[in-house]
């Protein structure tokens, strides 16, 4: 088949063409690769159809997927080259663990809200996973996930226990117990220390913005765009009225931030 000669391609084109480029007449680059040393592309390609989602470019969001689509297809072509599975497999895999996590639209379970829904959800997850108790669902949360997120999902499993607060009231003590003792072990120039009560104080946080919430890994998105944009705003001030910022004292530094953050 020459490829060239379409004028539009399709999933299995897709798969075709993965394997071509893997092939002994294929792309050197392409045949070299492993699971481990394409692992950060498809960290990368998901963080940039993220952002497409968030920019709301939808025209980069149908390339982003793409990419991200590329790298499904790569890592199956690995293993089917192997003879462990092919991407036939893995989709067959998706599609049998949405079925049986919906019964109540592939079966006769009742479920009219959402909280019904993932209730039964998280339920079936745990006995398809053979999870018998809340510790085992807690560790099944996967270590690669970005920190903020981890610590969300992990804080989720042992509130649907019981083990949780009352109101956000005591997840705002809690924040600033653990910043007090992050200020002591600073202090004490416990080195040891700051580390596991840094640890503490951004676990502690993150319990905030669950009770309100509020999305820790958005809000810090939004907080270092916020950043970002004030730091320039205060480079033009500065740049206005002469002023060297690499030379300029703190003081003088923090009362452009303040007069841009007042505007």
């Amino acid at each position: 088949m020459n490829f060239k000669e379409k004028s539009n391609y399709n999933f299995d084109d897709l798969i075709e063409i993965v394997k071509i480029l893997r092939s002994p007449g294929g792309c050197p680059w392409d045949r070299e690769q492993t699971h481990k040393s394409i692992r950060s592309n498809f960290i990368e390609e998901t963080y940039e159809a993220v952002e497409a989602i968030d920019t709301g470019d939808l025209e980069l969001l149908k390339e982003e997927l793409g990419d991200v689509l590329l790298q499904v297809a790569l890592h199956s072509e690995i293993e089917s080259e192997k003879g462990t599975f092919t991407i036939n497999d893995v989709c067959d895999g998706i599609c049998k663990k949405l079925i049986i996590r919906h019964p109540h639209v592939f079966g006769d379970v009742n479920a009219d809200t959402t909280d019904q829904v993932l209730k039964n959800w998280d339920a079936i997850k745990m006995r398809t996973k053979s999870q018998k108790t809340q510790s085992q669902a807690m560790e099944s949360v996967s270590k690669a996930l970005p920190s903020l997120m981890r610590s969300t999902k992990i804080q989720q499993k042992a509130a649907k226990v019981g083990f949780d607060w009352d109101s956000v009231d005591g997840a705002v003590d809690k924040l600033f117990e653990e910043c007090n003792e992050l200020k002591l072990s600073i202090e004490n120039k416990d080195k040891e220390n700051q580390r596991e009560e840094l640890g503490d104080v951004l676990f502690s946080a993150v319990n905030v913005a669950r009770f309100l919430k509020i999305d820790s890994e958005h809000a810090l998105y939004d907080a270092c765009n916020k950043f970002t944009d004030r730091f320039s705003s205060v480079e033009k001030l500065a740049a206005e009225r002469g002023i060297d910022m690499k030379t300029a004292s703190i003081t003088e530094l923090n009362s452009l931030w303040d007069e841009v953050k007042n505007k």
